[in-house]
């Protein structure tokens, strides 16, 4: 049953439509990847056109410098930035505490012991921690193991990605008890194109204790 509290970001958002879909089902974060490569890449002009009443606005970055993404944040209105690259100390120093989502990938790590040590090194320069499917990048909708996440301290708020949708969710979060989940291609019909069904389902599964 999953009947904790937990906070839900929404990662990949292309439109209007689908950050209204959101708002409605009640995220707490709401994500926007500034990243070429990507097939939900995003211009500041369209990001900052985009409104999101209640949400934290969330940029993900690959491989900007410091001054882009403080210029990025500041003209697409955005609360936090995710550190998807291999972005150092000294970068989140510049960024400030308050504004950094560090991202980490437990499959890089032998132990787990290893992986909290990583983040017990950037704990005085994040605000929350996204613990990422894969070894880079992110969006591919891979799953990872669960199990190498249980029991895993609480360094500071983490956030699991990683193919998250209506049928691997419960697993997920009976498996490694995070503090919050990222959902990006595991509720698209399409890449960059959210699917109300999906979203609706997952949402239903964390606000009705009921279910599962």
């Amino acid at each position: 049953m999953l009947d904790k509290e937990i906070f839900v970001k929404v990662c990949g958002i292309t439109s209007q439509h689908d950050a209204d879909l959101c708002v409605r089902y009640d995220a707490d974060l709401i994500g926007f990847i500034f990243h070429e490569k990507s097939p939900r890449n995003m211009t500041v002009e369209k990001v900052r056109a985009i409104e999101t009443p209640s949400l934290m606005r969330t940029g993900v970055f690959v491989d900007q410098t410091v001054d882009e993404v403080k210029r990025i944040m500041q003209h697409a209105r955005l609360n936090l930035a995710q550190l998807h690259g291999d972005q150092d100390i000294e970068f989140c120093k510049v960024l400030g505490k308050t504004r950094v989502m560090k991202v980490f990938w437990p499959e890089r790590y032998a132990t787990r012991q290893d992986l909290e040590a990583d983040m017990e090194r950037f704990a005085p320069y994040s605000r929350f921690y996204l613990l990422e499917a894969g070894s880079a990048g992110g969006g591919h909708g891979k799953v990872q193991d669960w199990s190498f996440l249980a029991g895993l301290r609480g360094i500071k708020t983490w956030f699991i990605a990683g193919g998250l949708g209506p049928d691997t969710l419960k697993q997920a979060i009976m498996g490694c008890n995070p503090c919050g989940i990222d959902l990006n291609s595991g509720v698209e019909s399409a890449p960059g194109i959210k699917s109300e069904e999906k979203l609706k389902a997952v949402f239903d599964m964390i606000h009705n204790p009921l279910v599962g």
